[in-house]
């Protein structure tokens, strides 16, 4: 892709860009396609030219609950990405409704650019209702989010447009409680991760806007547990890694603008595919969603992109900040939480 001018926004842009994406556009009957209601979703410039996989889910999402009653639920989606999507066009999401029970509803979204679709999505709501309950406890030893490095000190001194967007201008701060795959491997390869993350400034009180913003966020980091086993990180030159599909589990309500504990692991990966696992919970340890992914990560081949790794490493590691980062979050990013 050619280059473009970008200026990365600040945290509060970020923040009204992921608001302003969820406010769809219905559009004219007329313009819906077959048994489709059809919504236009808008795409803000980024500094990577395809479209972020979260923001297509969270527009789908988006677009199904506008469908349904309001005392219907979403609790469940399950995604496949067909296409990568262009950031610099709009989206428009048909929806179809499948179903609607006593209690529970069903709906088929599908999210298209230039008459192609990039996204196929079922989703299901239910009218909430007593029951059983039970849940997986959060794990223990974890880190709090304030003993962590905010993104910006992790990349935001290196002078790319996608570290910058990393560092600043993400709608939601990461921070990992292991050691960051930004820039390097990690140095004890396993297969788990866990990150605290949050919206950056307060989002609206609507509780479906906090739903689609934690699906949003939700595919920031499901595919480290892949990369951190097998010694890979997301600056490696010549690596590819893509979402193929994605599946989320709503269980309670929570607040996406207040720190969240993501802790994911790999099950297995094979054939160019990895999938990772997640449980989302709130500070108090309630379990909030549970979400699964496969991804297609591809190892550079050849022997370009091992010479720019060598140089790449070589300055790395002769970084000062580097060596700062290490001796300030050290400690925190050597916490273990996996008993197995």
């Amino acid at each position: 892709m050619p280059e473009r001018p970008y200026r990365i926004p600040t945290p509060a842009e970020a923040v009204e860009r992921l608001v302003g994406m969820l406010d769809l556009e219905q559009l004219d009957p007329a313009e819906a396609a077959g048994s489709e209601e059809r919504f236009r979703g808008p795409v803000f410039d980024q500094a990577f030219w395809r479209v972020f996989g979260g923001q297509v889910l969270a527009q789908s999402a988006i677009a199904a609950m506008r469908t349904v009653d309001s005392a219907r639920v979403i609790h469940s989606v399950h995604g496949y990405f067909l296409r990568p999507g262009d950031a610099t066009k709009p989206l428009e999401i048909g929806v179809e409704r499948l179903r609607d029970g006593g209690s529970f509803s069903a709906r088929r979204s599908q999210a298209y650019q230039d008459g192609r679709p990039i996204l196929s999505m079922i989703a299901s709501f239910q009218r909430p209702s007593p029951g059983p309950t039970h849940q997986q406890e959060m794990p223990l030893d974890i880190p709090a989010p304030e003993e962590l490095a905010p993104p910006h000190e992790l990349v935001g001194h290196v002078k790319h447009p996608v570290m910058q967007e990393w560092g600043h201008g993400r709608p939601f701060e990461i921070r990992h409680v292991d050691r960051p795959i930004y820039l390097e491997g990690d140095t004890v390869p396993r297969a788990s991760n866990a990150v605290w993350m949050r919206a950056r400034a307060p989002l609206p009180e609507d509780p479906n806007i906090h739903r689609a913003a934690i699906l949003y966020a939700s595919d920031y980091t499901l595919l480290e547990p892949v990369l951190r086993r097998h010694g890979l990180y997301w600056a490696k030159p010549g690596m590819k890694v893509a979402s193929l599909d994605h599946a989320m589990w709503w269980h309670r309500d929570a607040a996406a603008d207040e720190w969240l504990l993501y802790v994911q692991h790999s099950p297995s990966a094979q054939s160019s595919r990895g999938l990772g696992a997640g449980a989302i919970y709130n500070r108090d340890g309630a379990l909030v969603a549970t979400v699964a992914q496969e991804g297609m990560v591809r190892r550079p081949q050849g022997l370009r992109p091992r010479i720019q790794e060598r140089i790449q490493h070589s300055m790395v590691r002769s970084s000062r900040t580097q060596r700062q980062l290490d001796r300030k979050y050290g400690s925190a990013w050597a916490s273990r939480y996996f008993t197995r």
